[in-house]
């Protein structure tokens, strides 16, 4: 059971890697998945953390979680608040897109960390 739950997670979290990636290198030409595995899990953990405190708040608290979320992609790539969010849409579609085509052929369901509401 242990086994297979870090599989998925780890699974997961390139999916949610690869989002950023693509998202990254849209947007402000970055280029190294290294960085974008760490965004990733980065990202994750202070979702998790500041849902966790704040997200049982209506509204405010899953806003705050994203707030949190984009905020983290700000520090780690050389962009600016806007350019920060667009990342984080990108990462978001490319994973939707890929989970899609990946549960159409019996591989998955929909979830992925690192980036949230996937």
């Amino acid at each position: 059971m242990v086994l297979a739950s870090a599989i998925v997670f780890a699974v997961s979290l390139v999916l949610g890697a690869l989002g950023i990636y693509v998202g990254a290198r849209v947007i402000v030409g970055a280029g190294d998945f290294d960085h974008a595995i760490v965004t990733a899990l980065i990202g994750a953990l202070v979702w998790a953390v500041v849902g966790f405190f704040v997200g049982w708040i209506p509204f405010l608290g899953p806003l705050l979680a994203l707030l949190a979320y984009v905020a983290v992609i700000n520090v780690r790539y050389p962009a600016d608040w806007t350019a920060a969010a667009m990342i984080g849409v990108i990462a978001w579609v490319t994973v939707l897109i890929v989970l899609w085509v990946l549960a159409a052929l019996g591989l998955t369901g929909f979830g992925a960390v690192g980036v949230p509401g996937t």
